[in-house]
């Protein structure tokens, strides 16, 4: 998928619902699962992953948790009780979303 603004604007749903499935992850396990689930075709980069990370976390959705791992600290991030309902919340969204575009995209044909 050549042009990333296209799932920018998804990026926080994404994280919100691996975060779900998975309990705890930490950011570059959270790169790594994207492109394994889309074979590829999504990339998400540090400078695009960070920020999204700590604006969930500043908005009280994620809570960091600091684990010791072969002698350095590493940061998970796991959905906080509010996290999960956001997720829920922005997963419909995301699906309408999907829905109509999918109506521009491929209309079906009218009745009349």
């Amino acid at each position: 998928m050549s042009n990333s603004k296209l799932y920018k604007g998804s990026l926080s749903t994404i994280i919100l619902k691996l975060l779900a499935e998975t309990h705890k992850m930490y950011g570059y396990e959270i790169t790594q699962k994207v492109k394994e689930l889309t074979q590829g075709e999504l990339t998400i980069t540090e400078g695009a992953l960070y920020p999204a990370l700590h604006k969930l976390e500043a908005n009280g959705f994620l809570e960091v948790e600091m684990q010791r791992v072969d002698n350095r600290l590493r940061k998970y991030y796991k959905l906080t009780q509010a996290g999960n309902q956001e997720k829920v919340s922005r997963i419909e969204e995301l699906e309408r979303f999907i829905e109509t575009i999918q109506g521009i995209v491929n209309p079906k044909p009218s009745l009349g």
